[in-house]
């Protein structure tokens, strides 16, 4: 059962600028930051806050850190802006099951490893009304 927002993913062509807007503007600071190579971005976790769950809600600046992510292409075409949503799961492998079991397509066979330990896996944007939906499930060591 999806059980929050856990994050909304924004690409950006450049993580250190992105990230001090958010600072300057809204008070947001740094939660965690990493580069993931199997993705291809450079990435700045923005904790905005807790929920009832034991989890958080953040912002996830994307910084792409080679011409041929996923991330680097959609910036191409679309321009700095949301890329994701992504809902927050206890089990990623079960929602992601149940909700292949509706029709809507999952885009990995098995979740990945995302941020901060997570395991991930995205929900076909063309079944989801055009959005890019992420299920995540946090590691709990975060």
């Amino acid at each position: 059962m999806l059980t929050r927002i856990d994050h909304i993913g924004i690409a950006c062509f450049d993580l250190d600028k992105t990230v001090e807007f958010y600072r300057a503007t809204y008070g947001f600071e740094v939660f965690h930051t990493e580069v993931n190579e199997e993705q291809g971005v450079r990435e700045a976790m923005l904790k905005i806050n807790e929920t009832s769950d034991g989890g958080a809600s953040y912002l996830q600046l994307l910084e792409p850190t080679r011409e041929d992510s996923t991330v680097a292409k959609w910036l191409a075409k679309n321009g700095e802006g949301v890329h994701h949503i992504a809902f927050g799961t206890a089990d990623v492998d079960g929602d992601a099951e149940a909700i292949r079991g509706k029709g809507v397509r999952v885009l990995y066979d098995q979740p990945r490893t995302g941020s901060m330990g997570s395991r991930i896996t995205f929900l076909h944007p063309k079944d989801c009304h055009g959005v890019l939906t992420e299920l995540v499930t946090s590691n709990p060591e975060h």
